[in-house]
């Protein structure tokens, strides 16, 4: 072969090489332009409720179907409870009252205290991550209570200590249930959820309102609500499916809790290690003990069934 031809196939070559080197900057200057000026795809957000991990509302038809059923459960100025509602309500620890005083006794209260109590719709903004504490004997030796300080709102139930008790049920209380006879002193800044079974609960309340004082004890009426005795008889009919004589006070404040956290942890629900329905605070003389009027069986299905569906998130002690 030639020097000339040498050179010549040389010339071919460099040049199928400048042209591909070339092509290559084409492609990768408009691959630069496009992705430029054309936005990625990107699928649409799923609507959430909270801003938790999960939501209640999120969590399956076995919530939703009982939930959505109930939407005024504290009494207000305009509560119009209905005089079935009342009947039932008043049968639970009867002094036979009548709907005309159950409404002028409803009417005194609302003079002075607010016509709608707050009750926060979820937001996408936040979680509202909420510690139901019972009183169950299954606390003792658990050591829950940094977990349950954790959360955003801790709801505590009727007369149960703290002192003593810290390292197991923890220090912090935003909200407490309580009712007459199981009342308890309250700071200025925690929350009253008045639970109402009976005409003289009402009744102690607007004397209450009126004197500062009742019974020994303080708390905050400004930062009180009164559960609507309506919700009382939807929980037992809807949810207990008529099971017991009426909900427990602890099982009431689990569904009330479900209406207004994004997510609740369980706290001292069911029987101790033995069997027993005690509180974790004292001995029970009666060993054969149960759950009285309420159906605690019934109930604490209910409560494994909202675990399993990861509705709730439930400790049951140690």
């Amino acid at each position: 072969m030639t020097w000339s031809c040498l050179r010549s196939l040389r010339f071919r070559c460099l040049t199928s090489k400048v042209g591909v080197f070339i092509l290559l900057l084409c492609v990768t200057g408009i691959c630069v332009f496009w992705r430029a000026e054309t936005p990625s795809y990107q699928p649409p957000r799923e609507e959430r409720h909270c801003a938790c991990d999960r939501c209640l509302r999120e969590n399956g038809t076995l919530f939703l179907q009982r939930f959505d059923k109930f939407d005024e459960p504290f009494l207000s100025a305009n509560h119009n409870l209905s005089e079935e509602a009342f009947n039932w309500w008043s049968r639970l620890r009867s002094n036979n009252p009548t709907f005309s005083s159950y409404i002028e006794v409803v009417k005194k209260i609302f003079q002075k205290f607010p016509k709608t109590p707050e009750l926060e719709p979820p937001s996408p903004d936040r979680c509202r991550t909420c510690a139901l504490v019972g009183n169950s004997a299954n606390l003792n030796g658990s050591h829950y209570g940094p977990l349950i300080d954790f959360q955003d709102f801790v709801i505590r139930i009727n007369n149960a200590p703290m002192k003593g008790y810290e390292k197991d049920v923890g220090t912090r209380t935003t909200h407490h249930v309580m009712y007459p006879e199981s009342s308890v002193n309250l700071d200025d800044t925690t929350h009253l959820l008045l639970f109402a079974f009976k005409m003289r609960d009402l009744v102690w309340i607007t004397k209450y309102i009126n004197s500062g004082i009742r019974r020994g004890r303080t708390f905050n009426t400004d930062l009180m609500s009164i559960v609507n005795p309506a919700f009382i008889k939807f929980v037992h009919q809807v949810w207990l499916k008529k099971k017991g004589y009426y909900p427990s006070t602890g099982f009431l404040a689990l569904i009330l809790t479900l209406h207004l956290c994004d997510e609740v942890h369980l706290f001292g629900f069911g029987a101790d290690s033995e069997g027993q329905w005690r509180h974790y605070w004292e001995e029970l003389r009666n060993k054969l003990f149960k759950t009285g009027v309420h159906a605690g069986n019934v109930e604490f299905a209910m409560i494994k069934e909202l675990s399993q569906n990861q509705i709730i998130k439930y400790y049951g002690g140690y």
